[in-house]
């Protein structure tokens, strides 16, 4: 990315965030879609111990001709958010999806201030903790193949 570019995204100087677990991006009340890829489909029937079939059947639709995780259909949280021991935690964590791991630099939060910081009512991690790079949120954005950088 060229220097113009960067000096005209709003967040060229870095944003802070730190996950605090607390599954609020993952919770309702609004419907949302959790994209899923083949690998990602794959990755997560093995970490869950189950066929393929089964785990299309059980927690994945098709909208057209991409793949989402289903919701709660009563309070559209992922169905992979479960309660736990009293919290509330993500038991396909170590294999989420990329739209989940690039979570809160998405093209809507990070549109400008005001949408940040919107989401920041909702997301206790945002504009705390850790810094992220103007240079590590763009690569997190363009992030597809994480399992790549697993390996």
């Amino acid at each position: 990315m060229n220097a113009v570019a960067k000096e005209n995204k709003w967040y060229s100087a870095g944003l802070h965030f730190e996950c605090q677990a607390c599954g609020n991006c993952c919770a309702g009340p609004d419907e949302g879609f959790i994209w899923v890829t083949k690998e990602e489909i794959e990755l997560i029937a093995y970490h869950l111990k189950l066929p393929i079939h089964q785990l299309r059947r059980q927690f994945l639709k098709r909208i057209f001709l991409r793949t989402t995780i289903i919701e709660n259909p009563a309070t559209k949280d992922c169905i992979f958010l479960k309660l736990i021991k009293g919290k509330k935690k993500c038991v396909i964590y170590p294999v989420r999806p990329n739209q989940c791991r690039t979570w809160p630099f998405w093209p809507n939060n990070l549109s400008n201030p005001d949408a940040w910081n919107r989401t920041a009512k909702k997301c206790p991690g945002i504009n705390r903790g850790k810094f992220f790079s103007h240079e590590e949120i763009e690569k997190l954005r363009r992030q597809k193949k994480w399992w790549e950088n697993e390996k």
